[in-house]
C-alpha cells in the first residue's frame, strides 16, 4: 500500500517507518522541518514538509500522495516543541500536542474524505489513563479517566476527540501504553538517577507499558488489516508503580528511588503525578491480540527496560 504517515520523525514514527518499508508499502512520511528530510529519506520513505494544524498544508500533502492508508502520529511533547517535560503543568507541556489532538485530527479527516481514504490509523494512549474505578484493568469498552480539574483535563478530552471521529470515520485509535525504548528512554531515567521520581504512597498506581518497536509492529498489522475501532496496545504485564519504578532504576545503574507520601507529592509534583504513581489504572491487550494476530516481541517491561539499559 502507499502509506502516509503525519508524523514520521516522532519517537515511535522512526520506529514505525522502517517496519513499513520492510513489509513493501511505500511510505511518505511528514516532518515539520526541511532539516529532517535526510532523516525521513534515511528511514526509507519519502519525505514531505508538512504543518499539521494548517488545513492547506495538510490538505496538499496527502493530494500529493495519494495514500491508500493514512496514519496519525503527530505529537509536540519532544523537547524542541514543548520543552523540558512536565507533568505538573501538563496542559502547557501538552498544549501543542492537544491542538494536533483535536484541531490536527480534523485536518487529516478532511484531507482523507477529500482523497477518498477510508483507512485510518490514529494514535491514542492507554497507560495510567483508566478510570479510577471498577476493573484495575480496562478494556477497549472503558472511556478514559476524564481527570476532571488536573492539568490532564485537556489532554484527556484531546484524546476522546482523537476516538470519536476517528472511529466514527471507519478507522482505528490505538491507545498505546507508556512508551520506552529507542529515543525515549534518556528522558525516563534521566530523572530516575537523580532521585526525582519518587514512589507515591503505597505506590499502588497501575501502568501499562509498550516497547516502541512493538507498539510499531501493532500498528502495521493495524494498517494492513484495515481495523477499525479502538485498541489497547500494551505489554502482557500491567504493573503498580511500586514494582516497576524500583526495576527501573535498578536497570539504569541508579539508587532506589525515594518514597514519599501523598500529601507531600501532591503539592510538589501535582495530581498528575500522584494519579499516576498511587491511583493509575492499566489497559488489557486481549483484543489486539487476539483481533490482529499481534505478537510482542517485549510481553513485559522487566524484559523490555533489562535489554534497553544493559
Amino acid at each position: 500500500m502507499r502509506v502516509f504517515v503525519a508524523g514520521g520523525t516522532g519517537v515511535l514514527g522512526r520506529r514505525l517507518v522502517p517496519q513499513l518499508v520492510a513489509r513493501g508499502h511505500q511510505v511518505t512520511a511528514t516532518t515539520t522541518s526541511s532539516a529532517k528530510a535526510g532523516l525521513v529519506e534515511q528511514l526509507g520513505a519519502e519525505a514531505v514538509v508538512m504543518d499539521g494544524l494548517d488545513a492547506a498544508s495538510v490538505g496538499a500533502a496527502v493530494a500529493k500522495a495519494a495514500p491508500d492508508a493514512i496514519v496519525h502520529q503527530m505529537t509536540a511533547i519532544s523537547a524542541t516543541h514543548a520543552g523540558k517535560a512536565d507533568m505538573k503543568h501538563m496542559d502547557r507541556w501538552f498544549a501543542g500536542t492537544n491542538r494536533l489532538r483535536t484541531e490536527g485530527t480534523d485536518h487529516l479527516l478532511a484531507a482523507a474524505e477529500a482523497a477518498g481514504v477510508t483507512n485510518l490509523v490514529a494514535q491514542g494512549y492507554g497507560a495510567w489513563n483508566g478510570l479510577r474505578s471498577g476493573a484495575l484493568l480496562k478494556t477497549e469498552q472503558d472511556p478514559i479517566d476524564p481527570m476532571t480539574g488536573t492539568p490532564a483535563e485537556p489532554g484527556m478530552a484531546a484524546l476522546r476527540h482523537v476516538e470519536d471521529v476517528v472511529v466514527k470515520a471507519g478507522g482505528a485509535v490505538l491507545r498505546y501504553g507508556w512508551f520506552y525504548g529507542p529515543g525515549a528512554m534518556e528522558d525516563l531515567v534521566e530523572p530516575i538517577r537523580k532521585r526525582q521520581f519518587p514512589v507515591v504512597g503505597s505506590g499502588a498506581g497501575v501502568c501499562s507499558w509498550i516497547h516502541l518497536d512493538d507498539a510499531a509492529s501493532a500498528t502495521v498489522l493495524a494498517v494492513e488489516q484495515k481495523a477499525k475501532g479502538v485498541f489497547n496496545i500494551v505489554d502482557d504485564e500491567p504493573a503498580e508503580a511500586n514494582d516497576w519504578l524500583p526495576y527501573l532504576a535498578e536497570c539504569a545503574g541508579a539508587k532506589k528511588p525515594m518514597r514519599v507520601p501523598v500529601w507531600l507529592a501532591r503539592p510538589l509534583a501535582g495530581a498528575v503525578a500522584v494519579t499516576v504513581l498511587a491511583e493509575g489504572r492499566g489497559f488489557s491487550n486481549a483484543k489486539a491480540k487476539r483481533e490482529l494476530g499481534w505478537e510482542l516481541r517485549y510481553p513485559s517491561w522487566r524484559l523490555g527496560f533489562k535489554s534497553e539499559l544493559a
